[in-house]
């Protein structure tokens, strides 16, 4: 096995100079830096992690907690995009990644599966906040950033779920719509807060929203947006819009909307909320709130390696990221 003695030997210089230089140290020469890393690769030199985790404290793994409850693992939309621009920025910063299994749960906990990985803290994103293990991990002394669930002892990233779905609502009360339905997603802290939302926005309206205008569903669920839309377009005064918990969802609305002969957006409207790829390539285009996954993701890694590098000088915060909405051609006037 190639040590630093044997590049040190090779490069002429001392193995403190090689140790700073594989560890880019700026007392060490650009120049000087460039040779010692060809040495070391032609050599066939590998860091012992082992041995860095020893020196520095830190194994530089990370633990990704994601378990949503449609088991839709990394082909949800949403949760994909944050978790690849988490993934970017962590591996950018010198740290690995590690998922930590739900398969696992049955005889490991939460807090024992990180600690046998060894992961110098976790990012914990859909899932049920409330699990006796996410709360036994939450409550342990591991550095833990959430995204998209607060609470009041840890960093948390949250895309503007609020002021989402005000935006929505705003954009189609300006084309006439008074009858506006919405199918809403899992009990969660991101749907209660898009839901007072929209009851919110319509109360400064004047308009009072009828019961039977809201339904819940669960997220990325066109088979229960098709039916639930179906139980809506039956309604003796139905809604002119329709809004869906997300873009996956929205497609199912649209199919029941279409099945019943109806036209949109000359019939009825419909929006959904994500901005993931599929609300651009169906038709009509969707109106939606892109949220902005990249951000997400990379707010919540440098805050999370903040959190595990600098521990006293961390402060408990709420990182709330802005989204758009992006204006398609599945909203039209209010008849």
């Amino acid at each position: 096995m190639v040590s630093l003695k044997d590049i040190a030997a090779k490069c002429g210089v001392s193995v403190a100079t090689v140790s700073k230089a594989l560890n880019d140290h700026n007392d060490v020469g650009a120049k000087t830096k460039e040779q010692i890393r060809t040495v070391a690769r032609e050599m066939g030199y590998f860091p012992n992690s082992s041995a860095r985790a020893l020196k520095t404290n830190r194994t530089y793994n990370i633990g990704v907690l994601f378990v949503d409850e449609a088991q839709s693992g990394l082909t949800h939309d949403y949760f994909a995009h944050v978790l690849d621009s988490f993934k970017k920025t962590v591996e950018a910063a010198g740290y690995d990644i590690t998922f930590i299994s739900s398969s696992r749960s049955s005889h490991m906990s939460y807090l024992e599966h990180s600690h046998y990985r060894g992961v110098d803290g976790v990012v914990i994103a859909c899932v049920d906040f409330y699990d006796p293990q996410i709360m036994e991990l939450i409550h342990s002394d591991l550095p833990v950033i959430t995204i998209d669930h607060v609470f009041d002892y840890r960093i948390a990233v949250l895309s503007d779920n609020i002021q989402g779905m005000h935006d929505l609502v705003e954009y189609v009360y300006s084309k006439g719509h008074r009858r506006i339905a919405y199918i809403a997603g899992d009990d969660t802290s991101v749907t209660k807060n898009r839901l007072g939302s929209f009851y919110r926005s319509l109360e400064k309206k004047g308009i009072e929203v009828p019961d039977e205008y809201v339904l819940h569903s669960t997220y990325r669920n066109p088979e229960g947006a098709y039916k639930h839309t179906m139980n809506l377009l039956s309604l003796s005064e139905r809604p002119t819009c329709i809004m869906y918990p997300d873009d996956f969802s929205a497609v199912g609305g649209i199919n029941a909307i279409k099945d019943s002969g109806l036209d949109i957006p000359k019939d009825i409207s419909v929006v959904g909320y994500d901005g993931s790829y599929i609300s651009q390539i169906i038709s009509p285009r969707l109106t939606t709130l892109r949220q902005d996954t990249d951000s997400i993701g990379r707010v919540a890694a440098e805050k999370l390696i903040h959190l595990i590098e600098n521990p006293k000088t961390t402060l408990i915060q709420r990182m709330v990221i802005d989204g758009t909405l992006e204006e398609g051609g599945s909203v039209g006037e209010a008849g």
